[in-house]
């Protein structure tokens, strides 16, 4: 066994023993949702019992996580640095862990539009947070003030759109795949709702 697989194999049984404290269960609690005994529950978190792809995807799932999170050990380019889009005035940074959410940081100065017509709807799930100013979202009937540090999580299907209200405001949102393949096809790209 080579050093890198010794590390990957420590990583993955500490991930075991802490998720399993995380949950506040007992060895005991854990092999009884794993299905497995506790003495091999035991011996996998001590090191002392060869790591079985069975009895990983067994923990996993009983540890509700997947067997891809349990191993996953690359640690490469945590940092990201964003793509500017100077035409819209925003930051946009790609999630790796979910490929096709976008997270974007944009400056409002506009209102929301005055016509219905005007907001749109399709596909998809949007998060924002307001990092000061306040925003005005406009989503169906309703007409939602979110102020600096308040957040609002909406489906796209329903009829939408955002502006500020009393001066520039600044927003960071989340875009699903969906949602930001909606945005694309709206013209307006960088105007995130």
């Amino acid at each position: 066994m080579t050093q890198e697989d010794r590390d990957l194999d420590r990583l993955v049984r500490g991930r075991i023993r802490a998720l399993r404290v995380a949950q506040g269960w007992s060895l005991e609690e854990l092999a009884t949702q794993a299905r497995l005994s506790q003495s091999t529950l035991s011996r996998i978190e001590n090191g002392q019992r060869r790591l079985a792809l069975d009895s990983l995807v067994t923990l996993a799932r009983a540890l509700d996580t997947t067997l891809d999170q349990l191993v996953e050990s690359t640690t490469d380019d945590v940092v990201t640095s964003p793509m500017v889009d100077g035409n819209h005035g925003t930051l946009r940074w790609p999630v790796r862990a979910d490929p096709g959410m976008t997270v974007m940081r944009q400056r409002l100065t506009d209102p929301p539009p005055d016509q219905p017509s005007r907001m749109r709807a399709h596909p998809g799930r949007e998060w924002l947070v307001v990092l000061s100013g306040t925003a005005v979202l406009l989503l169906g009937e309703r007409r939602l003030r979110i102020e600096t540090n308040q957040a609002a999580e909406f489906p796209t299907m329903l009829p939408h759109a955002i502006g500020a209200e009393g001066g520039p405001c600044e927003i960071l949102g989340i875009f699903d795949r969906d949602a930001r393949r909606g945005h694309q096809r709206g013209g307006s790209e960088g105007s995130p709702a």
